[in-house]
């Protein structure tokens, strides 16, 4: 089993920045592809980030070159560094852990972004 447990969120203004992180445990290991979802409210989730075992990233182009993914493999955590954040960004950020059929899901941080 794998546990998954998001932190970070927050209020934060327009412009501003924010770090979640991801902290896995259990038989979480680092080839695990790790993912950040958000869900605004009255929309579907949608996926932000990605980072496989081995580094390679991607993003959605609504966050590229904006948010930063990336992972510490010793502590089993995965970070989220989002700068110039806007409105659009609110909503519901979830982690995800996956290999093969296995999947895993944290319960979820909070990020309001304020005009």
């Amino acid at each position: 089993q794998v546990q998954v447990v998001e932190s970070g969120g927050g209020l934060v203004q327009a412009g501003g920045s924010l770090r979640l992180s991801c902290a896995a445990s259990g038989s979480m290991r680092s080839y695990y592809t790790m993912h950040w979802y958000r869900q605004a409210p009255g929309k579907l989730r949608e996926l932000v980030a990605t980072i496989t075992g081995a580094g390679t990233t991607n993003y959605a182009d609504s966050v590229k070159g904006r948010f930063t993914i990336s992972r510490d493999n010793a502590k089993n955590t995965v970070y989220l560094q989002m700068n110039q954040l806007n409105t659009e960004d609110t909503g519901v950020y979830y982690c995800n852990a996956a290999f093969g059929s296995y999947s895993y899901w944290g319960q979820g941080t909070q990020v309001t972004v304020s005009s």
